[in-house]
């Protein structure tokens, strides 16, 4: 079973985590199902940035992001080469190391 490691986050979890996970689940639910509230306007739907994450160790892995997915990244606080969004990021079979920004852009609450 693939673990996450988060690094520490000053806000959501300041200590980091080392989570366990399931293959095609998405990196955003399995922060979300063990207290890692990352903020997800639009309801996971590829609508925002809201979830981005930068995966640190394990992107090579990942399954390719989809043209939509770039576009909304475009428009991500903090992109590096290694963001995603973590809703639509999928676990593969092998560790992660995940990198919370630390500021989100929401355009429905800052318009």
């Amino acid at each position: 079973m693939p673990q996450l490691v988060f690094l520490p986050h000053q806000e959501l979890c300041p200590d980091g985590a080392v989570l366990e996970a399931e293959v095609g689940e998405t990196i955003l639910n399995v922060a979300l199902r063990n207290g890692i509230h990352i903020e997800h306007a639009c309801e996971k739907s590829c609508a925002c940035t809201t979830c981005h994450v930068i995966v640190r160790d394990g992107f090579d892995q990942l399954d390719e992001s989809d043209e939509l997915e770039d576009d909304m990244l475009d428009k991500a606080w903090g992109l590096e080469p290694e963001s995603r969004l973590s809703c639509q990021a999928k676990v593969v079979d092998c560790d992660m190391i995940i990198d919370i920004p630390k500021y989100t852009v929401n355009m429905v609450s800052e318009g």
